[in-house]
This record gives structure tokens, sequence and C-alpha cells, in this order.
């Protein structure tokens, strides 16, 4: 398939210029997407506009990921209510390393004849004077142009109203654009559908200064099937960075995702073929319960992202919680994600030495952490085999030592199937 062929079918066209089709069947052609650059990490709110960089590289043309230490330095208002903090040069070199270390997960950098490559916009920017700006990009594009902008009509309508700032953030976009045309012989601009008026500032200023023409083309803003925002959980948004959501969060967002959402988002986020497709959705359709859509998105995002041992490591975590995982699994867990796993149960603690003498089951289920209320009710389940330390069962005789503790300071208690409660010793 040709790269628009591509993004067709996977539903990942919003707007394009005319001509673009065209223009791609006849030569390479060279596009950027944008990244904000104001934190460390991208997070899968970037996974649509990285995939168009991926499809566009598999398809034989140039990707160019532009980071937007300049820009990030203003602010987009686009989508947003508020300006945003403004970071100094040094935090968004690091950020900038960082983004490429994720991208390079997805984006071959040393690819023949197409690589990707890294751009930073402040490498073009900070030597450019106020005035040279304004006399060289200001003069061509109109303050009609520029109010009539639907992100800037929303902030002007709005109570907090837009700082010149931001206001100039769509030239600085659109300087960009025009730069790349000129330097790198970039003739595409992509990103998300809220981002199309600032592309076309850029294809307007190719055109009034430089004489050339510059396409856009824009991707749907991804959204969930119940109306709430993608990429979002209650502890914020999923993370690329390990250290920011852990690869088992990771998966289970992906696991987690309704049937609806699943099936948008494996043509998506994934590289499988149209056939591929059609037929892991007819498996899923067939039987909906065995969640082959969500088992595959998490697995093939998990490892792309994170790893193959992660992916693993991830999968054999979530088994645990259906009673399939062994006490051996749960000690190859990473304390990180065994807390993951178990963010939400009841927690006691004890004292680590009490552990070290050694505790009867009874006494440790009862006194040391009332798990159960009383005695006779422990010993009953006890010797009805329901309750399990560490994935394995016990009898009213066991003794809990300290060799039984996980990361040397955990214990699981499972009590019955679905009741797990997590011992700390302090």
């Amino acid at each position: 398939m040709t790269f628009i062929e591509e993004l067709r079918w996977r539903g990942m066209i919003q707007d394009v210029s005319p001509g673009l089709e065209e223009l791609l069947s006849k030569e390479v052609v060279t596009a950027y997407i944008g990244y904000d650059p104001t934190s460390d990490s991208l997070h899968i709110g970037n996974l649509a506009s990285i995939m168009l960089l991926v499809h566009l590289q598999r398809t034989g043309h140039k990707p160019i990921a532009l980071v937007g230490g300049a820009t990030g330095m203003v602010g987009d208002p686009s989508g947003k209510s508020e300006e945003r903090n403004l970071l100094d040069e040094n935090v968004l070199r690091y950020n900038q390393e960082c983004i490429r270390k994720q991208l390079e997960q997805f984006l071959d950098f040393e690819k023949p004849g197409n690589p990707a490559e890294m751009v930073n916009n402040y490498d073009w920017t900070r030597d450019f004077g106020f005035l040279q700006f304004l006399r060289e990009i200001g003069k061509h594009i109109t303050v009609n142009y520029m109010v009539a902008k639907d992100s800037v009509k929303k902030r002007m309508e709005s109570g907090s109203g837009i700082s010149f700032t931001e206001f100039c953030y769509q030239l600085l976009q659109g300087y960009d654009f025009c730069w790349l045309y000129e330097h790198k012989k970039c003739k595409l601009q992509m990103g998300g559908s809220d981002q199309w008026g600032n592309i076309l500032t850029g294809t307007e200023l190719i055109r009034r200064k430089l004489g050339g023409e510059g396409y856009a083309l824009t991707c749907p803003l991804i959204t969930k099937s119940d109306g709430g925002k993608f990429g979002k959980t209650e502890a914020g948004n999923v993370w690329l960075d390990p250290k920011k959501t852990s690869p088992y969060r990771f998966y289970q967002f992906w696991l987690n995702t309704s049937d609806a959402d699943a099936a948008e988002y494996i043509k998506k986020f994934t590289l499988l073929t149209r056939e591929e497709v059609d037929e892991v959705t007819r498996q899923h359709v067939e039987a909906p319960h065995l969640r082959v859509l969500q088992k595959l998105l998490a697995r093939d995002l998990t490892i792309r992202v994170h790893s193959e041992e992660d992916y693993f490591s991830a999968f054999e975590a979530s088994e645990i919680l259906f009673g399939k995982g062994t006490t051996e699994t749960l000690k190859k867990l990473s304390e990180e994600t065994l807390l993951s796993v178990f963010e939400g149960v009841p927690q006691s603690e004890v004292a680590k030495s009490e552990i070290a003498k050694s505790i009867n089951i009874v006494d440790f289920l009862t006194e040391k952490t009332q798990i159960f209320p009383s005695k006779g009710e422990a010993r009953r389940m006890l010797k009805d085999g329901g309750v399990a330390l560490n994935k394995e069962k016990v009898t009213e005789d066991f003794t809990v030592t300290s060799d039984h503790l996980l990361r040397e300071k955990y214990l699981l208690i499972q009590k019955g199937k679905k009741n797990y409660y997590l011992v700390k010793a302090m």
C-alpha cells in the first residue's frame, strides 16, 4: 500500500492537502511532526503521531521528529485554557534526549535511503533577533489571519484571554515548517487534527516567503467509545517512560480497554496488516470472553515500547490475580510490579524482628495482622485449604519465617479465591 492508502484503511486521516497523494507517488517526501519537550517522556497520547512517522518511513519516505525547544519555551494555545510554565534550555535539552531514545523504539535512525532524523527548533531560532523575525516572518502573515484561528478565538473569548507570547506561537511553528522546507527539503507537516490551523500557517508562509508549496496532513484525535479522554487514568497520563508508568501498568491499560476501543486501537497502534486485523477481529467476535484483541494489543505495545522481557513479566504478574501464578512467579516480580499488582488490596505491617523469631500461621493471621477476626475462624479456613502464603496453601501448623519474605519485606496472604492481603515487614 501507499502511505495514504495505509493511513486511510487504518482510519488515521482527518484532513489532507489537495495534491499530497500525487506528490507522494512521484518522489521521496520528507515530512515532520513536532513534539512538546516540556516533559522528559512522551505518553500514549503521542502514539498516533508516532505511528504516522512509522508508516511514512515504512513506505519509503523520510521522517523528521522535531523537538520544540523554542516553541516549548512559548507554549501552544491549541486545546489549552491556560498558559503553560516556561522551561529553560538545559531542561529542554535533557528532555530532547529522553524523547529521542523513546522514538528509537519505533523509528530507524540508521535506515539507508530514508533514515529518521531529529531536530530541535531552538537551533535555528536562538540567534534570530526579534526585529529580524518581524521583518522576515511577521510581515507575511496578517493579524486577521492569525485571529481567525480557532485556538486563538477560543482563548480570546475565554475569561483568561491569550498572551502575546502564545498568540505568536503559530508564527514560530510556521517558521519551523518554512525553515525545514528551505534547509531539509521538507514538504509535509503532520500532526493531530487540533494542529491543522498551525500547520496551514506554515504552508502559507512557505507560499508567501519562498514561493513554494507545503502540504498538511492530520489524523483524528484518539477518543474512547465511552466519551472519556484517551490515555488518561485516575493516576494521570500513561507514559512511555517505565519510571513514570511501569510496564505492568502500561500492559494493564491496554488489556483493560473496551472491545470497541480495542478494535480501533489495533489498527492505529500496531503494524498488523489489514488481513491480520480482520482475522484477529473475527476471532474476538467469535469468543469475546477470551479478549483476543486486548491481549494482542497489550502484548504488541508493551514489547515495542518496553521489551519482550517486560511483557512476560507483566503477563505473569497479571496471571497471579487470576490464580494461575506460582510462588516462583511471585518471587520474580520487582518490588514496583508487586506493589502495582496488589495496589488497593488491604495492607498491614508487622515487625521484621517478629518474623525473624518465627510466627505460627494462626497467630500471624490474627494477632499480628488481623486478617482473621478470631483464631477459630482462621483454623477452620486453614483446615479447608482456603489460605495461601505467597501462592502456596498452608495448614495451621505452618510457621512464618523471614525466609518467606518477598523482596525481603513482603508477604502475600490469599484468603479464599479472591481476597488478597499484603503484609509489609518493617
